[in-house]
This record gives structure tokens, C-alpha cells and sequence, in this order.
């Protein structure tokens, strides 16, 4: 295969500014996955020359292909080890994009070697030639895979943002330069960052910019920064909840909902079933430990929903998904008035979440396919919307 194969080629000369074409900026990973990625990009684009820009030592007798010329780092900081697309690696693309007057530009995480050649390709033609200006992949995950993203991100960027990709927060973009003149502005705005995450597709609907999701097919995963999922929720809720407050002159506004993309995707299994009990019964500690602090944030019809979810057995445990929205959509109303510490807030919502998980797996154990489940809960997040708009805009009337 193109990614395995190595011949010693003199090393490559660094590029000097042109105009147009394809870009492709990396982030920082093992000279192994870097090798990888660029054998990768050189069967991608055969043919084509594409410019590359990365932060790691390039590889010096590694098959490079003769289509791939070398940009020097950017002098934009890049946070080693990082898991998602940090806003310094967003912006050194932009800027670089800029300064080569590149047509399109591919951004790249950690561990794309795992992504096929022919999606790479697919991504730069969203913006090459499919007239999108922003292309997000659609990975194929396991059924208990990407969770928070099914469970939080998917539905509040497709109910507030009508943005339809099923990952908002990806791990690769496709860029035209239009958008990355957008984007570029946006990141330097102090209110769209927060917790070192960038929101691009929630960017690219407020400046009316066209997204293209693009099926990817499977991709490694790189591990997240900390282990801890308290830490972990708080860090990427806690930024997309500031993210969403900084933008609600926006998503206030009434529009109407763009039918849901097909799914195509073909389920797979994974080795490592949850302990859908466990899920259970930490949620039910919960619901007694944290009454007090959930009543600062709930109203009294979602606590009794949650008190009888608590006395359901095993087998009939279902989160309504009316619920699960209504409480997410309180708990960003909360994190916007400081209602408690945001770190104790955004601690509440983990065992909130967890038993919508457990609820999930009941209901892929039941025989429904996962997709549906998700749309479902997507939907549910469309239709509570005017209850989250009233509660934000008259937060005293619906006070608990």
C-alpha cells in the first residue's frame, strides 16, 4: 500500500509563496503517523501539487512523493499532545493560506494517516470544486462511540445552528478561502474561544457560509488529553455552552429546520460494552446526592420526570428525550447566569449525561438502530428550542 511503501528521495525544498491550489497544514504527532499521513496525502493528490505545512521535523528518506512541497512551521504556537483542532493550528492555517494565496486548505488532527486516500480527496473537492466552503467528514463510529457528541454536540449545533454535520467539533476540516478569511476574524474574537476550542461550524453558520458534510469511513480516534470525564465534559461543555452564549443574537432568530442528512453508515460493534447497571446506579446516587444543587437549575416538572427515571428497573430505563433537552437547554441558562460555579454546574450535568447513555444502550440492545435514536434525540432538541429561547430571554418567569 502507498502508506507502507518507502523510497529514499532527496530531501524536498522548502516552497516559496505562490498563488492558488490546495494547502494542507498537519498538527503534531509521531514521526511514524506523520510518514504515514504524508504517503497518504501523496496518493491522495497524485498528480497535484499540494503545499504542507507541520509543526514536526519532516521525515528525510521517507516515500514523500514528488507532488508534496514543503512549507516552513508556522510561527503560530501548537499545544503538543493535542486531541482536537486548538485554535493556534486553526489559525497558522489560515495564515498560511493567506500568504500562498491557496484556493482550498485541508486542516488535519492527530491521527490522520487512518483516514483513506479517497477521502482525502473527497474533502479538498467539497471546497475545490463542490462549491461548499467548509468540508466536515462524517467518521464512522461504533454505536458506543462519540457518545457526548450524539448525546450534546450533534443536537445543540443541528437545533440552534441549523447545522446539519454529525460532528461539529471534527477532527479535519476543508477550508476555501473565503472561509478561512472568516474564520480567521472569528478566532481572533476572545468570545469564541474558550477552554482552547474553536467552533467551526458553528462560525460558518453565523457568517452564512456553505457546509458539506463528506463521508469519511472510519478514522482513529486520538485519546483525549485527561482521563477524568468530569474534566473532560466541563472542558468541551463548558466551551460550547460559552460558545453558544456568545452567539445567541443569533440562533434567537427564527429559521427553519433543514431536513436531516441520510445516513449511510453501516454499524459496527465494539469489544467493550458499558456497564449499562453501573450507569444506572451512579445516576440514582445522583439523583439523591444532587437534588439540591439539580433544583437550582431544573424546574419541578424536570425533577419529577428524573425521580421517576430513578425508580425504573433496569430493563425499562428510557430517558425521554424531551427531557434530556429541556435539561441540557436549562443547564446552558444556568452556566449563563451563574446560577453555582461553573465547574459545579457543568460536575451536575455528568450523571445527567451518563443516564442518557445508559438509556442509549438500552435502546441499541432493544434491536433500534443507533442512528435513530440520535435523530431522535436531535429532533427532540428542534422542538424544545422555543422553550430554551423563552427561559433565555425571560429567565425570571420560568424560575424554579
Amino acid at each position: 500500500m502507498a502508506n507502507t511503501e518507502a523510497a529514499t528521495l532527496p530531501t524536498p525544498s522548502l516552497a516559496t509563496p505562490s498563488s492558488g491550489g490546495l494547502l494542507v497544514a498537519l498538527s503534531s504527532t509521531s514521526a511514524e503517523s506523520l510518514s504515514a499521513t504524508l504517503a497518504t496525502l501523496a496518493e491522495a493528490f497524485s498528480g497535484q501539487s499540494v503545499l504542507v505545512i507541520s509543526p514536526d521535523d519532516l521525515p528525510q528518506d521517507e516515500a514523500l512523493g514528488s507532488n508534496l512541497t514543503f512549507l516552513p512551521p508556522s510561527d503560530t504556537a501548537v499545544t503538543a499532545g493535542s486531541w482536537l483542532l486548538t485554535p493556534p493550528e486553526l489559525l497558522g492555517a489560515f495564515r498560511q493560506m493567506a500568504l500562498h494565496g491557496a484556493t482550498a486548505g485541508l486542516v488535519l488532527g492527530p491521527e490522520a494517516h487512518s483516514l483513506a486516500p479517497a477521502v482525502l480527496r473527497s474533502l479538498a473537492d467539497s471546497v475545490l470544486s463542490g462549491g461548499a466552503d467548509l468540508g466536515v467528514p462524517d467518521y464512522q463510529l461504533g454505536p458506543r462511540e462519540g457518545l457526548f457528541n450524539s448525546a450534546l454536540l450533534y443536537p445543540l449545533s443541528r437545533s440552534l445552528y441549523n447545522a446539519q454535520p454529525r460532528y461539529p467539533l471534527a477532527l479535519d476540516l476543508a477550508l476555501s478561502r473565503r472561509a478561512a478569511d472568516r474564520l480567521s476574524a472569528a478566532v481572533h474574537k476572545t468570545s469564541t474561544v474558550a477552554n482552547g476550542i474553536f467552533w467551526p461550524v458553528a462560525e460558518a453558520a453565523i457568517a452564512g457560509l456553505r457546509v458539506e458534510q463528506v463521508e469519511a469511513g472510519t478514522r482513529t480516534l486520538p485519546p483525549p488529553s485527561v482521563s477524568d470525564l468530569n474534566t473532560l465534559l466541563a472542558q468541551i461543555g463548558g466551551s460550547l455552552f460559552a460558545d453558544i452564549e456568545a452567539k445567541a443574537a443569533f440562533w434567537q432568530r427564527s429559521r427553519p429546520n433543514q431536513p436531516a442528512l441520510t445516513d449511510t453508515r453501516v454499524a459496527t460493534e465494539t469489544d467493550e460494552p458499558a456497564d449499562v447497571q453501573a450507569l444506572i446506579e451512579d445516576f440514582r446516587v445522583a439523583n439523591t446526592n444532587l437534588r439540591e444543587i439539580w433544583s437550582l437549575v431544573l424546574p419541578p416538572q424536570s425533577l419529577f420526570g428524573l425521580k421517576k427515571l430513578s425508580l425504573l428497573d433496569a430493563p425499562d430505563f428510557r430517558m425521554p428525550a424531551a427531557l434530556w433537552a429541556r435539561m441540557v437547554y436549562d443547564f446552558v441558562l444556568a452556566f449563563r447566569l451563574r446560577t453555582l460555579n461553573r465547574g459545579h454546574l457543568l460536575g451536575a450535568l455528568t450523571p445527567l449525561y451518563l443516564a442518557w447513555v445508559a438509556s442509549h444502550l438500552l435502546v441499541l440492545d432493544s434491536g433500534i438502530p443507533p442512528e435513530q435514536h440520535v435523530e431522535e434525540t436531535a429532533a427532540a432538541f428542534e422542538s424544545e428550542k422555543p422553550y430554551f429561547v423563552s427561559r433565555w430571554r425571560w429567565p425570571d418567569r420560568f424560575n424554579p
